[in-house]
């Protein structure tokens, strides 16, 4: 495992290549940010994220890129300039070589694509080291706000796992890149969520936990190999929402939610759990927003 001051220095050079994607960097730009010698710089930013600064480099203006021309009309020469390639053929090749086809039909039919969705070190850091925290700080109440939603028939675009019923499971079975291709989903109706699927879902022999992104009904694109394409009928969902939390705190700020909806009485809206009605789903955590969780409820009259 990293020390801190390492995984800063490598969380330095992250950030400046976000804040400076559409200029050229130099290595020398960034061991200045990190506080290193280039050499040294550059070895910590590959141990670190496996990959050399400028194939991390490279790969981030093309996933970019690519969102791009799935969503405007950019010229393909123009969003070449823009992602500091010399020319139109160079920045084909490399395209290409990133996602298995030329931008040129990339931008016609915008098929799911496994886009470069680089984690942050310090976040990879802080999840290793979740059980490391001191947790004797005083457990002050925290709000929950709720709201319930209606959501139409729609399907959804998964990839099922095999026995996770949690994220962190979930990963090791499938790995961690399924987010890269839904995110990439430009027929998206909503962000991507991971789900735990109800019983009449869920196939024999795979998870109860995936990860997904809602598409309308009428979705015709090209279905990734590994994933599937379901439909899920309209549904009410009770959503509740946490406070903002800083992130390093996210495990906690879940747990807290999660306490919250096991005292909640849905009753008190009119509302009673129907957990094979709809998945149950999560949004990616993410501290300015607090942590958000759906759970399927139907009205207690309902059907009367």
């Amino acid at each position: 495992m990293y020390e801190a001051e390492t995984i800063m220095a490598v969380q330095r050079m992250q950030e400046y290549i976000e804040a400076n994607i559409l200029k050229k960097i130099t290595l020398k730009e960034l061991a200045n940010v990190a506080g290193y010698s280039p050499w040294h710089a550059a070895r910590l930013f590959k141990e670190a994220t496996g990959k050399a600064p400028f194939d991390y480099i490279r790969a981030l203006r093309l996933t970019k890129a690519a969102l791009l021309l799935r969503d405007s009309n950019e010229k393909i020469i123009d969003v070449a300039i823009d992602f500091v390639f010399d020319s139109h053929e160079g920045f084909t090749r490399a395209f290409s070589k990133e996602f298995g086809m030329p931008p040129s039909k990339y931008s016609k039919s915008t098929p799911p694509i496994k886009l470069f969705m680089p984690s942050k070190v310090f976040e990879t850091y802080r999840v290793f080291h979740k059980g490391e925290k001191e947790m004797s700080k005083e457990n002050n109440t925290k709000s929950v706000f709720v709201q319930v939603i209606e959501r139409p028939a729609r399907k959804v675009l998964l990839k099922r796992g095999i026995k996770a019923t949690e994220y962190f499971a979930y990963c090791e079975e499938v790995g961690c890149d399924v987010w890269s291709v839904l995110t990439s989903v430009k027929e998206a109706l909503y962000e991507p969520i991971g789900m735990w699927l109800p019983k009449n879902l869920i196939k024999e022999g795979t998870s109860q936990y995936v990860q997904g992104v809602e598409v309308p009904l009428d979705y015709a694109n090209k279905i990734p190999e590994g994933y599937e394409l379901i439909e899920l009928p309209p549904c009410k969902l009770m959503i509740f929402q946490g406070e903002a939390y800083n992130d390093d705190d996210f495990m906690e700020a879940i747990d807290e939610v999660w306490k919250h909806i096991e005292k909640f009485d849905p009753t008190i809206y009119g509302y009673k759990w129907a957990p094979e009605a709809a998945p149950r789903f999560q949004l990616a955590p993410m501290g300015y927003r607090g942590y958000i969780e759906a759970r399927p409820v139907e009205a207690i009259n309902e059907g009367r």
